[in-house]
């Protein structure tokens, strides 16, 4: 008996062939542009959450200094701003300074952790000042080091 093909059918090996390597290829594509992806997310996310807290930080040190709660204003310092001066010297240093009756916080500079302020005292001065802004190393969160 003879078979009813003279050679074995090749009818849609290529096809298959080809399909499958490109549901591969699109699985490879879809793993490594998404873990791209995820890393610009994450990048620009963290920049973004610098800049909120950076700005809020800065906004709630002056606005406790315009309602001349030093605690609190003291509070937002970081740690090394702390060791450098104690809260009852913070106190007494500020207190002595220009009243502060107004203020405006502008763009954290990322690069330099840096926020201007713009201050304007109760006798109508004004002046800008730059916050320098530190991590907490516990909390995560953003502290005010220095203000020049």
């Amino acid at each position: 008996m003879s078979p009813p093909f003279a050679a074995p059918p090749t009818e849609g090996r290529n096809t298959r062939l080809w399909l499958g390597l490109g549901a591969g290829a699109l699985a490879v594509l879809l793993c490594c542009g998404g873990g791209g992806t995820a890393v610009i997310g994450l990048a620009v996310t963290s920049v973004q959450a610098v800049e909120e807290q950076g700005r809020a930080v800065s906004t709630d040190y002056y606005q406790a200094l315009v309602e001349r709660k030093y605690g609190a204003a003291y509070d937002q310092l970081c740690d090394e701003a702390q060791r450098r001066e104690s809260r009852r010297e913070f106190e007494q240093r500020v207190a002595a300074e220009p009243q502060i009756s107004a203020f405006r916080v502008g763009e954290v500079d990322n690069t330099t952790l840096t926020v201007p302020v713009d201050v304007t005292f109760t006798g109508g001065d004004r002046e800008r000042q730059q916050v320098t802004l530190g991590q907490d190393r516990q909390t995560g969160d953003m502290e005010v080091c220095e203000v020049s």
